[in-house]
């Protein structure tokens, strides 16, 4: 493209020059043109006679390079020229020669009758070079003698750099020379060497070489640094993924920031991996309970089916012998409890298995869980005549400072008459087995606490029920009742309360105890004749109404469970939930008189609303 900008750049300085060419003849014959001006221009005169060219060339101008070099163009013989060729630019080949030998060319040449005459001699024999054109005949610089013969070329040895010069090619034009009459007078040929355009070329050439070899391995480095640092963060993320993939499932991509797709990635990797992490534990969990249970049944089974299988053999051997009807009895009767022990193991196994599948369980009952606790305490205080069994309500205390949260309690009192919506029989167990364990783990002189309230929380039932049975479930709940109680709004949720003052369940151990066939003290349940599956299906009947259980240490030793049933959403107009100490906080409560079977009502107040 530079090529052809400085080519087309030539031909419109040889256009120019045509003008001064074509009037100026007069002036240039008298002007010395070899110290400035033209110069560096090649111009040469074929004159023509009656529309003919004679032969005769008068070679007016041409460069003389450093050391006498003198570089003219190769030109086309009178007879390969034709009328196509004029005022057309084309570029030809140079002859290197020296002035000495256009001096002597021009002053030993002749002319022939064919209109060719010997490079650089008039016909008269004078010098032509520079001469008018009426002076006589100029040298032929085209190489080529009027007979087509190749000039002698100079033997001299110049420097490399001038002969690079001189052997530079030229843009040469071909004009017609009209005189003022209008008759031809004969072809100009001006030209101009581009050596010039040749070395801003190659100049340019060797420059953008450079420079693109510069910006190529500079932007080669700068790439490589560029991409490095980029990344980086998916090495970080390979070398962490390599972790995981040897089984270190606790870490995470580095962070990077979340409005790059890096950042992104890694936040959706980091969140994956948290998952991956927490179904891979649960599965552990789940594999280890599974073994635990599959042990604990088998464990379980063997007993009886153990005892049952030894006493009948014990009969088979003994019933010949004197006294075998007395000791049939009793190998029966061992057979017979121990037959039992396996029915209710396995029925309680069969009501874990239909809770699982979502089935044995009614929902469309109406339930009174002041009846159903009330006769549970009844009958413990059948079973310990000697324990203290008081009854109250339950209500919420909110924290005054960091060491002293959030909790609930019981008030002596009255319980609160609560009925709610769920499966009467399955309650009546869940009752039942807690103030079982209270009989069965608990000395028969310790004081036992049950109460029942209603509390607003703001966290829907179904939430609720997928909440662990944890302490932090439990303190979840306490907040979700310190919203609900500001701003009377959630559901109303019944809470049951069983405190007990004996030994207790080691905290390590506390959130295990609704495993199925946990038992804290094994040697204490054979003694009791627990099998470790009451409070197991106690947590599946409490979910299966969208409850939550969970056992805390009673204060002064011992162990506490609270249940929260969901009762119905809050209705801030009913007065349910009110927040001000000027709210009407007195309602009217069913006291249920226990064994005797009557109840009688009456008014109280509260403590729980708006306090």
């Amino acid at each position: 493209m530079t090529g052809s900008a400085l080519l087309d750049k030539t031909d419109k300085q040889i256009a120019a020059q045509r003008d001064i060419v074509m009037t100026g003849s007069a002036l240039l014959d008298k002007t010395d043109m070899t110290n400035g001006g033209l110069s560096t221009y090649f111009l040469q005169v074929r004159y023509a006679k009656d529309g003919k060219l004679t032969g005769v060339i008068d070679t007016r101008l041409y460069p003389v390079l450093e050391g006498n070099v003198v570089s003219i163009p190769q030109l086309p013989a009178n007879s390969e020229l034709t009328n196509d060729m004029l005022g057309q630019p084309f570029t030809t080949s140079a002859v290197v020669t020296s002035v000495a030998r256009m001096n002597a060319e021009s002053t030993t040449g002749s002319s022939d009758a064919s209109g060719g005459a010997d490079a650089g001699a008039s016909s008269d024999g004078s010098s032509s070079a520079g001469a008018s054109p009426q002076s006589g005949t100029p040298p032929d610089p085209s190489g080529t003698q009027g007979d087509g013969q190749a000039p002698t070329v100079v033997t001299t040895t110049p420097s490399g750099k001038t002969i690079a010069a001189a052997k530079a090619p030229w843009r040469v034009t071909a004009f017609q020379w009209i005189g003022n009459d209008g008759s031809v007078k004969g072809v100009v040929f001006i030209g101009l060497s581009l050596g010039d355009q040749r070395d801003i070329i190659d100049t340019l050439t060797r420059y953008c070489a450079f420079v693109g070899i510069a910006i190529v391995l500079l932007g080669g480095s700068l790439a490589a640094l560029i991409i490095q640092r980029t990344l980086d963060p998916l090495k970080r993320i390979e070398k962490t993924a390599a972790k995981i993939a040897a089984g270190d499932l606790t870490q995470r991509v580095p962070w990077a920031p979340e409005n790059t797709e890096l950042g992104s990635l890694a936040v959706s990797l980091n969140t994956m991996l948290a998952r991956i992490e927490k179904s891979f534990h649960e599965q552990e969990q789940t594999t280890a309970k599974m073994k635990r249970f599959v042990s604990d049944a088998s464990h379980e089974l063997r007993t009886p089916l153990a005892a049952i299988h030894g006493y009948a053999e014990l009969y088979t051997m003994q019933r010949g012998m004197p006294g075998a009807l007395e000791r049939a009895d009793e190998s029966i009767a061992h057979i017979e409890r121990s037959s039992q022990r396996m029915t209710v193991l396995v029925e309680d196994l069969l009501s874990l298995a239909r809770l699982d599948e979502g089935r044995g369980i009614d929902m469309t009952q109406t339930v009174s869980l002041t009846g159903v606790v009330g006769d549970a305490l009844d009958d413990l205080h059948a079973l310990d005549p000697e324990r203290e069994v008081t009854r109250g309500a339950v209500v919420y205390r909110p924290a005054t400072d960091l060491e002293h949260p959030a909790s609930v309690a019981i008030e002596d009192g009255d319980m609160t008459a609560v009925t709610l919506t769920g499966d009467a029989s399955r309650l009546r167990q869940v009752v039942t087995n807690i103030v079982g364990n209270i009989h069965r783990y608990t000395p028969a002189d310790s004081p036992a606490r049950v109460g029942l309230g209603v509390m607003p929380a703001s966290i829907a039932p179904e939430q609720l029920a997928m909440l662990p049975s944890t302490d932090e479930s439990m303190r979840r709940f306490l907040d979700a009742v310190e919203v609900g109680r500001s701003m009377r709004t959630g559901t109303n949720y019944a809470v049951l309360r069983f405190e007990d003052h004996g030994p207790g369940v080691p905290e390590e151990s506390r959130d295990q105890i609704f495993e199925r066939f946990y038992t804290a003290d094994p040697s204490r349940a054979r003694e009791k004749g627990g099998t470790g599956l009451g409070l197991a299906i106690a947590q599946s009947v409490v979910k299966a109404h969208h409850g939550l259980i969970c056992a805390s240490p009673t204060e002064g030793g011992g162990l506490t469970f609270t249940i929260v049933l969901p009762l119905g959403p809050v209705n801030p107009a009913s007065g349910q939930a009110p927040a001000g100490d000027d709210a009407d906080d007195t309602v009217r409560v069913l006291v249920s008189k226990g064994a005797t079977g009557k109840e009688r009502t009456k008014t109280r107040r509260l403590p729980w609303f708006g306090r």
